[in-house]
């Protein structure tokens, strides 16, 4: 019998999670259509793109709501060191009540914005605000749907460029899974510097073993009851952290909820969260400096014994794979596919309906409710 992710797929139907399932598994597959996709694409970026990243006046700012921010924030400084052009993260939530913290009239700047749906008022809002605020602006969207607005308008303006997921990235369930990892393999690949073809080849093959290996041992910590879960990563591997910790309270309709932090920050005030109905998940970097940090504080809370269990994932640890060698930015999704496993699995386990945990419309795929105002009239 065909399993899907350690249940026949019917099951899976059965509780509303089918969708959800399937858009987990297919990653690999995705991130190979994907590496297809860019190289069809490559010199159209490229001429787009132009010199921009030579320049250090330039800014690049990258932008999404929610998961779409995180993206963002896990390539952020991986793009930084490697341009002389000034690369940062900025959610549209804080553009939108901040704008003058954010955006220089003067300065060239790329926005480049993320978006699964390319509907969300505030992506929306935020390339209109930097339209209206930067004189020389253009803007990257990197975006899974084509029928989005976001898509949609910049097909008809000359500096916008639309660079487009993998038709299957555009989840049909609530929670962002393929359509987080393909924009952000997406963005390393096209800003980043040097070959990425063999990096991206590397990773799906690395992915798909670790949907194998994993099924088991993630669908069995998913079992498990928990009152709380804490996510921890250091570098790039933080908003790895937060994404992580947003799925679990996504797809458990908040029954769990989740934090997350840095290694070493975790022991200034947030550790008091524990309990010994905690479980505690911690990423490991890639990095030696930053391993050492984490085996000192996983020393600690195994000593300690304040946390119910603690598992590590990534190379060498509890929930490992073969995985290439590579900056923590790239090895970011592989880890994230252990995330997303667990938190479907632990929505299942509370008898939720995974593609959809608010069935009351209290939170909305596409988010709802937000009125939006203009800068320049305050």
């Amino acid at each position: 019998m065909t399993t899907l992710l350690q249940r026949d797929p019917q099951a899976w139907r059965s509780i509303s999670g089918l969708d959800t399932a399937e858009e987990i598994a297919q990653q690999p597959a995705l991130w190979r259509e994907l590496g297809a996709s860019l190289q069809g694409r490559a010199a159209d970026v490229a001429a787009f793109l132009g010199g921009c990243l030579h320049n250090p006046q330039q800014r690049v700012i990258l932008t999404g709501a929610g998961s779409s921010c995180y993206v963002g924030e896990i390539v952020a400084d991986e793009l930084n060191a490697a341009w002389p052009a000034q690369v940062r993260a900025v959610a549209s939530t804080s553009l939108l009540t901040h704008p003058e913290l954010y955006l220089d009239p003067d300065a060239p700047t790329l926005l480049v914005s993320f978006a699964r749906s390319g509907s969300s008022p505030e992506s929306l809002a935020a390339v209109e605000l930097v339209r209206d605020m930067v004189a020389d602006a253009r803007f990257l969207n990197i975006t899974c749907n084509p029928q989005g607005q976001l898509a949609r308008k910049g097909d008809t303006d000359a500096r916008t460029f639309n660079l487009l997921m993998p038709a299957a990235s555009c989840d049909r369930g609530f929670a962002m899974t393929s359509s987080f990892t393909c924009m952000l393999l997406a963005a390393l690949c096209v800003l980043g510097k040097g070959e990425w073809q063999e990096r991206l080849a590397a990773l799906a093959q690395a992915g798909s073993a670790a949907l194998r290996d994993w099924a088991a041992p993630v669908a069995a910590l998913g079992a498990r009851a928990v009152e709380r879960v804490v996510y921890l990563g250091s570098g790039p591997l933080e908003a790895l952290a937060k994404e992580s910790a947003l799925k679990i309270l996504e797809l458990t309709g908040g029954r769990v909820l989740a934090m997350s932090n840095t290694a070493l920050g975790f022991r200034h005030g947030p550790k008091s969260a524990l309990n010994r109905q905690s479980l505690v998940v911690l990423f490991h970097s890639s990095k030696a400096l930053s391993r050492r940090y984490e085996e000192d504080l996983l020393q600690e809370l195994r000593r300690d014994g304040v946390a119910g269990s603690v598992v590590t994932v990534g190379t060498d640890a509890d929930i490992s794979v073969a995985a290439p060698v590579l900056p923590d930015a790239w090895l970011a999704p592989l880890w994230l596919l252990m995330a997303q496993q667990y938190a479907l699995h632990r929505s299942a386990a509370l008898g939720l309906t995974p593609d959809n945990p608010f069935a009351d419309g209290t939170v909305n795929r596409v988010v709802q409710g937000v009125t939006i105002y203009r800068h320049d009239q305050f």
